[in-house]
């Protein structure tokens, strides 16, 4: 299937070599974009620009509605909050069983960024104890990092489901990826 990227540098008999001369924009990043990655920010405008057309014309809204499962698999990570590991589980059950490229790599940093949070809570839950212990507080410690944790969930669901409303991305992606 063509993108509409694809269609419009056709149109103009331009090979993808010189819509990058032409755009300033590099001949990967031409490829990536008629292999469907969505253009966005500075790319889209140029894009826009070379083709002289509104950059909204350059995305499809079926290369929008794709990210529906990205949405779905950013908000099942809430399970967490439900069921001990559900963060992890949930999202990565929806991003094996996805099939779009796109959406499989947003679930893959979704699914990373759970099993961060995941293992810091469990390792602070082990350790709140000996903390309290040794520090001889009455105070359960082990609150601390469990609403800290609850909350900087809460906090990246959100975050990324506007990011992903707005920007077809998630907002902060990790540079290592667990999966």
């Amino acid at each position: 299937m063509k993108t509409i990227v694809q269609e419009l540098r056709e149109e103009k008999n331009l090979t993808q070599t010189e819509l990058a001369e032409k755009s300033g924009l590099s001949l990967r990043t031409i490829q990536r974009i008629e292999a469907g990655n969505i253009p966005k920010g500075f790319t889209l405008r140029t894009l826009a620009q070379t083709f002289e057309i509104e950059p909204e014309k350059l995305i499809s809204t079926k290369q929008i509605l794709k990210l529906d499962r990205a949405k779905l698999i950013n908000l099942s990570s809430l399970m967490g909050l439900i069921l001990p590991f559900g963060g992890v589980i949930f999202p990565l059950i929806l991003t094996n069983k996805t099939d779009d490229k796109i959406n499989k790599e947003l679930g893959k940093n979704i699914v990373s960024v759970q099993i961060l949070l995941t293992v810091s809570l469990s390792f602070s839950l082990i350790v709140s104890p000996f903390i309290q212990k040794e520090l001889l507080l009455n105070f359960p410690l082990f609150l601390i990092p469990l609403l800290s944790i609850i909350a900087i969930k809460l906090l990246i669901v959100i975050i990324n489901g506007i990011s992903l409303n707005k920007n077809n991305d998630l907002h902060k992606n990790l540079k290592i990826n667990y999966l």
